[in-house]
């Protein structure tokens, strides 16, 4: 299997890390290659031996071929029956093995993870690692940290800012952070589209929280109502049929059943997420009463064999729906599914990141080959499966802040957008473009700020004697069209070292005005400026101040900056410049 460059990329800085800390952290979205990289740090670790630990079974094999498909390796399984003797590491150098299985105790009162030595492994990797913080993993890390030169890398997609707290403090860095909209953008991933769907008499309020989440049993006895059953269905079938205002009138004089067996339209591959058992059985039901063998659902307690069988027969399109309870969210891939129906609400971003990333996969064989980032997303629009739908069921939430797709695409974007977004796709009631709309509704923040601004100023210019004033106090971010951003769990303890600080002091900027992320995005901006020799921070002061470009060169900026001088009659005063 062949890399990406951005895989690859990932993978020089992981080994990086590893030259100056135990343990390192990477953050990917579901799809785009976690399984290969951790593969590749495998492989660079040769002739270490090297230990990957998940949380679930289907990881474990996915991780399996992923592995010897890369590697060529062939790697031991540890979990239930399937046992790596410790005698044959010399030979196999890789085991992969769930979390359970670990820590499982014997009848000797031992756990299994005793059964090997820590000094025979170079390499700990953990899949999915925003589990890591629980004590399980704790007691297999801390195991296996009797060999000092033990290095421990983790992998997970998008964590919610609880996970990122906690994970702080297992991984020492994190050596990559790659967020879904970037894959979206270099076209990885397809594009993602929101529906909002309230359903009245949906209520979150009085439901309790429970680690981070809302509590399960209120909320299944919720979403088991019969009138919030239906609520689900029938936006689902309108979706992955694609039936329009008309197409809706037209049902009001037949039956669902009637009008879907004269539709000739291949309906789209849709996933449903429920909180219960009893739901995911319901759903199913009453799918399978507007048209027989429309939805097939599965459980934890499904046998193995029933499992493939209905897995295959939705993967194969025969049934279009599969309704699952805490089976597929993690290490389930899919790429032909194309609607996500989050009939269990969630609170936790990690866990929706999860679901949701099961159908942002392009059709297989399609974007591989491709060289340009415009040509991937060109193929991906002009496919069959041009963008995944996600539909999200509201109500009255309450105190509870839920997760939509406006929280997991915001990386660069205020949590007031975030808000606002979600606002106007609940009242247009249809699919839209959840990326294109967190954008409108920035722009639109930052338009009103800078419109009260400038309002303010004029206000207060009219009580001042003086015709002119300067601020004192400048936004660094506003004189280098930065949007800030958001401050990750993990840098929550981090500080700017002694040499950065006096960076940003001589360039007039207060380091102690800004958290660890905010003023390392400003440093590199400032960084990226001296090595493209674009104009100064100091340059672009002046000229933001007086509404002009500050994506100039040094030089065009000083004749700009002269003549302004000169037209405004002051001598301008300048500055020494620090070099990259």
């Amino acid at each position: 299997m062949k890399l990406r460059a951005r895989q690859v990329e990932t993978c020089d800085k992981i080994i990086k890390e590893f030259s100056e800390v135990a343990s390192t952290l990477v953050v990917y979205p579901t799809g785009c290659g976690k399984t290969v990289m951790f593969a590749d740090i495998i492989r660079r670790f040769q002739p270490m031996a090297a230990l990957v630990v998940a949380e679930r079974r289907e990881l474990i094999w996915q991780a399996r071929d992923r592995i010897r498909d890369h590697t060529g390796i062939e790697s031991k399984i540890e979990m239930g029956e399937l046992s790596s003797e410790p005698d044959l590491l010399c030979e196999t150098k890789v085991v992969i093995s769930t979390i359970q299985t670990l820590t499982s105790v014997g009848r000797d009162d031992r756990s299994r993870m005793s059964k090997f030595d820590p000094m025979k492994f170079g390499l700990l990797v953990i899949d999915e690692c925003h589990h890591s913080t629980a004590d399980s993993y704790k007691n297999v890390i801390n195991y296996f940290r009797q060999n000092a030169d033990l290095r421990i890398l983790g992998v997970t997609a998008t964590p919610d800012r609880a996970d990122e707290e906690a994970l702080g403090q297992i991984f020492e860095t994190v050596a990559d952070e790659y967020e879904i909209e970037d894959a979206i953008d270099d076209g990885w991933l397809v594009d993602i589209k929101q529906r909002i769907v309230r359903i009245e008499g949906l209520d979150f309020a009085g439901m309790r929280t429970q680690a981070g989440d809302l509590n399960s049993t209120d909320l299944s006895k919720e979403m088991e109502r019969e009138s919030n059953l239906h609520g689900v269905v029938q936006p689902v079938l309108e979706t992955m049929h694609g039936l329009d205002n008309q197409a809706m009138k037209a049902i009001q004089t037949v039956s669902w059943g009637e009008y879907l067996e004269g539709l000739r339209v291949t309906p789209k591959r849709t996933l449903v997420f429920t909180v219960s058992v009893e739901q995911a059985e319901l759903l199913a039901g009453i799918f399978n009463r507007v048209r027989r063998g429309l939805a097939d659902w599965i459980c934890g307690a499904t046998n193995e064999d029933e499992r493939r069988e209905r897995l295959g027969r939705f993967r194969e399109g025969v049934c279009p729906i599969m309704v699952n309870c805490g089976v597929l969210i993690e290490g389930y891939d899919h790429p032909e599914i194309e609607i996500v129906a989050m009939a269990r609400p969630t609170k936790s971003r990690s866990r929706y990141a999860q679901m949701i990333g099961r159908a942002l996969r392009p059709l297989p064989n399609l974007v591989e080959e491709i060289d340009t980032p415009e040509l991937r997303r060109a193929a991906i629009a002009a496919s069959a499966k041009p963008c995944c739908i996600v539909l999200d069921f509201v109500g009255n939430s309450g105190r509870h802040k839920l997760v939509t797709t406006a929280d997991i695409l915001a990386g660069k974007v205020s949590d007031a957008a975030i808000e606002r977004a979600n606002k106007v796709a609940e009242k247009l009631g249809r699919n839209v473009s959840m990326r294109e709309t967190l954008k409108d509704e920035e722009k639109k923040i930052v338009e009103e700020a800078e419109k009260a601004r400038q309002e303010a100023a004029a206000r207060k210019a009219k009580l001042m004697a003086k015709a002119q004033y300067i601020t004192k106090n400048v936004n660094p971010f506003d004189v280098l069209d930065l949007m800030p951003a958001k401050a990750r769990g993990w840098d929550g303890s981090k500080r700017l070292s002694e040499k950065q600080r006096n960076v940003l002091l001589k360039q007039g900027i207060n380091p102690d005005s800004m958290p660890y992320t905010q003023g390392r995005q400003i440093l590199l901006e400032i960084f990226r400026r001296w090595d493209q020799k674009l104009c100064t921070y100091g340059q672009a002061k002046i000229l933001k101040k007086r509404g002009l470009k500050t994506d100039v060169s040094k030089e065009e900026a000083s004749r700009m900056i002269s003549e302004i001088a000169a037209r405004e009659n002051w001598k301008p005063k300048p500055k020494p410049q620090m070099q990259s």
